[in-house]
Formats: structure tokens, C-alpha cells, sequence
């Protein structure tokens, strides 16, 4: 049975608008990371089906719009709207190393499977990778300079996907750094995509209120689903490939079922749109984050 475990009301002191969950590999600790419009980024300690703030880290400016957290759940990485990327130590709750973008900011983020490199997007259209030991950009791909407002690697590190302001959708080769298939199912912005555990799916989320399914090795629509009753604003997988999660600007979380293509269960609680959802290492958790500032825990069955 779908349930809520957990509100965390007013968690951060404006819109929350970016989260992440990871299990350190180093201690066991499971963490929730979220980045608020009020330029902090919390630390939560889920543990007993409660959260536990950990530490609050400063030093951004303009509001913090993505976060992420490294595969080995031992890093955290922040962008902000005053063009920096931040690097921490979530353990330690210490900032390791400061990015700069550019003149432009630097909207989303994501980590490489191998924690090697983190890639951004930006108002120009480039996707950034930038180094992790090295802290500066070591190659960037072109997505034709529209603003890039999602991305996302393949879970077997050997794409990313972005989606832009104008809804079109650039899978690269990691290797070449060329772009495979561009896609244009969306004709309004696409805020979040991701692939299936198994990199063969690709799924967008966008301001047409639809949700999108792509075969990533050759780049066809596999399906188009309805449902919200507004932007949807992300979309993220369950570890194993059984179900995956939706959010939108309806204030609802949603969850699908990867091989009916039905929603399975909705969540209206909270009370402004949900900017983010994503699943714990299990898949037996989701975490939400919105506008209203608060934080939900929500129980999945296996």
C-alpha cells in the first residue's frame, strides 16, 4: 500500500526545487539532499522512518536549482543561479571545491556513473563536463544552443540525454561526444528526463502536461502518457525498472507502471507544485520536494 511516512513542513525558508537520495557506501547512511530558492542546501539523515537534518550548507547566491549526489553517496554537487557549481563532503558537511560555469548559469546537473565527471546545462545550449579531481571543464557537447533545462546520464555511462526550452530532446555518445539521435516529441519545455536502470528507455517530462517514452537506441517514441493535469516538472526510475515516479505543477506525485504504462497511485499532498521526485537505492521510498517548502517521504510496496 502506497503511504506517506514523513512531512518535513517548511524545510527550507522558500521553494524547494531540486532533491536527491543516496546511501553512503562508506558508513550505510542514507541521505537526502535538497536545494531551496533560498540558496542553502540541506543534508537529511532518513533513518527510523524520520528525517534528521544533518547540515545546512552555505555559500551560494541567487537560489540553488539542482542537486546531486554521487553514486557512491559520498558527494554532493549544487548549481545555482549565480553560475557556480558547488562540490561537498556530505559526511563532513564541508564544501570541497568550487566550479565556475561561466557567465551563464549553470541550471542542472548530474553525476557520471563512475563519478568522474559532472555535466551541467546552461542557458547557451552546451552541456559542460566538468572534471571532479580536476574542478574545471575538460569538454562540452553541443545541443545546438538552445537552453538546456534537464539532463540526465544513462545509467551504463555511455549517453546523455538533455531536453531544452523548445522541447526538443539531444541523446550523445559519451565516447564521441557527438549526438546520436535528436528528438522533438515536445513542442513546449522539457524540465526532467531519465533513463531506466537498464539504459534502454528513455522517459520526458514537459510543460505539455505529457508524459514521453523513447527507445534510446534508435531514438522511436515508444509511447505517450496522460495524466496530469499540468506541467509535468519530473520523472525518475525505480532501481528496478518495475515502476517510475512523475511530479507535476497539479501539486501530485504519480506512479506508473513501467510495463503497462498505467498510473498505479497518485499523491495529493502537498499543497503547491512538486518540482521533484526521486526513489531511494531500494526503490521502496520516494522523496518529493515543492514549492510549499516542504519535504515528503512516501512508503512504495515492492
Amino acid at each position: 500500500m502506497y503511504t506517506i511516512l514523513n512531512k518535513q513542513e517548511h524545510a527550507h525558508d522558500d521553494s524547494i526545487w531540486s532533491c536527491a537520495w543516496a546511501r553512503s557506501e562508506k558508513d550505510g547512511t542514507e541521505n537526502i539532499i535538497t536545494g531551496s530558492v533560498d540558496d542553502n542546501v540541506k543534508v537529511w539523515k532518513w533513518f527510523d522512518d524520520k528525517l534528521e537534518l544533518r547540515h545546512t550548507l552555505e555559500g551560494h547566491q541567487l537560489g540553488v536549482v539542482s542537486v546531486d549526489i554521487s553514486p557512491q553517496g559520498t558527494l554532493a554537487a549544487s548549481s545555482s543561479l549565480d553560475g557556480h557549481i558547488r562540490l561537498w563532503d556530505i559526511d563532513a558537511g564541508k564544501q570541497i571545491k568550487t566550479m565556475d560555469a561561466g557567465p551563464v548559469d549553470a541550471w542542472t546537473i548530474s553525476f557520471s556513473p563512475d563519478s568522474r565527471f559532472l555535466a551541467t546545462g546552461s542557458h547557451t545550449g552546451k552541456i559542460n563536463l566538468f572534471g571532479i579531481e580536476s574542478g574545471k571543464k575538460e569538454s562540452e557537447l553541443d545541443a545546438r544552443g538552445k537552453f538546456t533545462l534537464s539532463i540526465a546520464y544513462s545509467p551504463d555511462g555511455k549517453f546523455i540525454a538533455c531536453g531544452a526550452i523548445d522541447g526538443i530532446i539531444n541523446i550523445f555518445d559519451v565516447t564521441t561526444g557527438k549526438s546520436c539521435n535528436t528528438l522533438d516529441g515536445h513542442a513546449m519545455p522539457i524540465r526532467g528526463l531519465c533513463f531506466s536502470p537498464d539504459s534502454k528507455l528513455l522517459i520526458t517530462a514537459s510543460d505539455d502536461g505529457h508524459i514521453k517514452i523513447y527507445d534510446v537506441q534508435h531514438g522511436n517514441l515508444a509511447g505517450t502518457l496522460s495524466g496530469h493535469g499540468s506541467w509535468v516538472l519530473n520523472v525518475a526510475f525505480s532501481p528496478d525498472n518495475m515502476h517510475f515516479v512523475s511530479c507535476s505543477s497539479d501539486k501530485t506525485v504519480k506512479i506508473w507502471d513501467s510495463s503497462t504504462r498505467q498510473c498505479v497511485h497518485t499523491f495529493y499532498d502537498h499543497l503547491d507544485q512538486v518540482w521533484q521526485a526521486k526513489y531511494n537505492g531500494t526503490g521502496t521510498k520516494i522523496v518529493s520536494v515543492s514549492e510549499d517548502r516542504a519535504i515528503h517521504v512516501y512508503d512504495c510496496p515492492v
